[in-house]
């Protein structure tokens, strides 16, 4: 069984984002990859409160490349239109997923779903982890 956020709802965060003009294309809605600087924003926020930023990452010997993104459009941002982004660990043991729900600030309509995975590298190795490292762990409260 894959452990779930649902067991610890501290594992998710949620971001408001006013998109830029400059996020815009020609037909005035979000180019389609802008969504990722989006999940990113999200992504940033939920490893702070989990106290595991990419700074903590790096100083405790590993970096957590994205390996897989997967994003489903259901309905485009407009210029204008602030969005709440959500972020949720949903998988911890061996990799780390995030799964992501961007809505409409105001009505709460979905908008798009998507998902990352990062995986540990050992950076002094230059060494692909198999499993989770202890330190997640530790900031999860799992051990």
């Amino acid at each position: 069984m894959t452990p779930t956020t649902e067991s610890n709802p501290l594992w998710q965060a949620t971001t408001l984002i006013d998109p830029a003009f400059f996020d815009i294309d020609p037909m005035e809605i979000v180019w389609h990859g802008n969504y990722i600087k989006y999940l990113e924003v999200a992504r940033c926020t939920l490893l702070d409160q989990i106290d595991y930023n990419y700074y903590e990452m790096k100083a405790s010997g590993y970096a957590w490349p994205i390996v897989d993104l997967h994003l489903r459009y259901a309905q485009p941002i407009r210029f204008r239109q602030r969005i709440n982004v959500l972020a949720k660990i949903v998988e911890w043991e061996n990799r780390l997923k995030i799964h992501y729900r961007i809505t409409d600030a105001l009505s709460g309509a979905k908008l798009t779903t998507g998902h990352t995975v990062q995986v540990a590298v050992e950076m002094s190795k230059r060494e692909l982890c198999f499993e989770t490292p202890a330190v997640l762990r530790r900031k999860l409260g799992l051990l």
